[in-house]
């Protein structure tokens, strides 16, 4: 009855932690894309407001290749970056 009960505590110990790993694993993506997400959202708000002087106005297609360019450069730096320590 001791071995049944010693292999139920080491089965039950093993299936916490790949439960536990792999809520590790969920945390981290979601981590990943939260932060990827936080720059986007702080340059539209910033890119959002309605202001009279900005040099991104004068040109038609200035303000949206300004604006979505920066967006892609930022969001593919913070990828390379995470990719190169090893987080994705």
């Amino acid at each position: 009855m001791e071995t049944y009960r010693e292999v139920a505590i080491g089965l039950t110990e093993t299936f916490m932690n790949a439960m536990s790993h792999r809520m590790n694993e969920v945390m981290k993506v979601l981590t990943i894309i939260a932060t990827i997400f936080m720059p986007l959202s702080f340059l539209a708000g910033i890119f959002g407001m309605n202001f009279e002087h900005m040099p991104e106005l004068k040109s038609t297609w200035a303000y949206p290749f300004g604006f979505f360019g920066l967006c892609i450069v930022v969001t593919g730096s913070m990828i390379l970056w995470f990719r190169r320590r090893g987080w994705l």
